[in-house]
C-alpha cells in the first residue's frame, strides 16, 4: 500500500475538488456574495461564502455517512454509481449554466457585521439541503472511496477529506471576493452570465467523465 502521506494528500486534493465544485456554481449564494462586495468590500464578501462554507462541509458530513452506509452497495454497482452521479451533475451543470443570475440578484441595504453576513448565508443554505445531492454525485465522481482504507487509515482520510471540503469552499469564496472587490469599480453585473455559464461548463464536464466512465464499465460488463 501507497506510504500515508500519499494517500493523505490525494484525499485533500479530492476533498477540495469536492468544495469547490460544490461551491461554484452561483446561485442565491454567489449572488449574494457579489452583491456584498460590491456594496461592503472583500471581507464581508468572503464572510458571506464561510457560512456557505460550514453548510457545505455540514451535508458532506452526511453525505460521507451515508457513503459508509451503503458502500457495499456502491462498491458492487459501480458503474451504474457513476452513470447516475454523473448524470446528475450533467443535469446541475445544465441547470447552472442556463440559469441568468442577474434575476436572482434583490439589492439589499450594505449594513450588518461579517458574522451577520456568515449566518445570513448561513441560514440560506443549510435549509436548502438540495447540495447533498451535488456533494454525493462528485464523492462518486472523483472517485473519493474510503472502503479500500484499513479502519484507522479510513477514519482519519474522513477528517482530512471534511478538513479538504471546507477549505476548498473557503478558497473559491475568497477567490470570488477578492477578484470581485479588485474590479468593483468597473465591474458589471451582466457579467455574471459569463461567469456562471463557465462554472455550468466546469460542473457538467466533471458529470461527462464521471458518466463516461460508467458508461465504459457497463459496456465492459456486458459486451466485452
Amino acid at each position: 500500500m501507497r506510504a500515508d502521506s500519499v494517500i493523505m494528500l490525494e484525499v485533500f486534493l479530492k476533498g477540495m475538488i469536492i468544495g469547490i465544485g460544490a461551491s461554484i456554481p452561483l446561485g442565491p449564494i454567489g449572488v449574494l456574495c457579489i452583491q456584498k462586495t460590491l456594496s461592503k468590500g472583500r471581507w464581508a464578501g468572503f464572510f458571506t461564502g464561510l457560512g456557505a462554507s460550514i453548510s457545505d462541509t455540514f451535508y458532506a458530513t452526511i453525505s460521507l455517512l451515508g457513503f459508509f452506509f451503503i458502500e457495499g452497495f456502491i462498491d458492487d454497482h459501480k458503474s451504474w454509481v457513476l452513470l447516475i452521479g454523473g448524470l446528475v451533475i450533467i443535469l446541475i451543470g445544465i441547470k447552472v449554466y442556463m440559469t441568468n443570475p442577474v434575476k436572482q440578484i434583490k439589492q439589499k441595504k450594505a449594513a450588518g457585521s461579517r458574522i451577520s453576513d456568515m449566518f445570513e448565508s448561513l441560514a440560506m443554505t443549510i435549509t436548502n439541503p438540495g447540495s447533498i445531492f451535488l456533494i454525493f454525485a462528485m464523492l462518486a465522481a472523483v472517485r473519493l472511496d474510503f472502503s479500500v482504507f484499513p479502519e484507522d487509515v479510513a477514519s482519519r482520510a474522513v477528517r482530512i477529506a471534511l478538513v479538504a471540503i471546507f477549505a476548498g469552499s473557503a478558497l473559491w469564496w475568497f477567490f470570488l471576493s477578492t477578484i470581485i472587490n479588485l474590479f468593483r469599480k468597473r465591474f458589471r453585473l451582466k457579467q455574471l452570465i459569463i461567469i456562471n455559464k463557465i462554472s455550468g461548463i466546469v460542473i457538467a464536464a466533471l458529470g461527462v467523465i464521471s458518466f463516461g466512465e460508467g458508461l465504459f464499465l457497463i459496456f465492459k460488463q456486458y459486451f466485452l
